[in-house]
């Protein structure tokens, strides 16, 4: 579960598994909700600009963790889990609701595109 500090809230992965594998795959991953593929691309590619030896680093942080890299999935694949766990049933279940008794914003839109 992630809470911000702008006031939104949503369910990230299932698991310890699945977190790592966001992190990994996706370190930029807090710019996806709101982005349409066009955006999010351009959002990883300045990342990977700003840190041109990401693929090394992941390799290297996933093998310490015990995580074969050439298993890790693909980026579309850990945005589009971490879309659909936002907005699952399970993210649902785990509504976080803010001091005034509201519940904090999705961090990504409850329609589908």
């Amino acid at each position: 579960m992630y809470v911000g500090l702008d006031g939104e809230a949503g369910l990230l992965a299932l698991g310890l598994l699945e977190l790592v594998q966001l992190c990994l795959v996706a370190p930029w991953w807090r710019d996806a909700p709101g982005r349409t593929p066009e955006e999010l691309q351009a959002v990883a590619d300045e990342y990977r600009e700003d840190l041109p030896d990401f693929a090394r680093r992941q390799d290297r942080a996933a093998q310490a963790l015990g995580i074969d890299p050439d298993e890790l999935p693909s980026e579309a694949t850990v945005l589009a889990r971490l879309v659909e766990r936002s907005r699952g049933p399970v993210a649902a279940a785990c509504l976080v609701v803010g001091y005034e008794g509201d519940p904090l914003d999705p961090l990504f839109n409850a329609a589908r595109p």
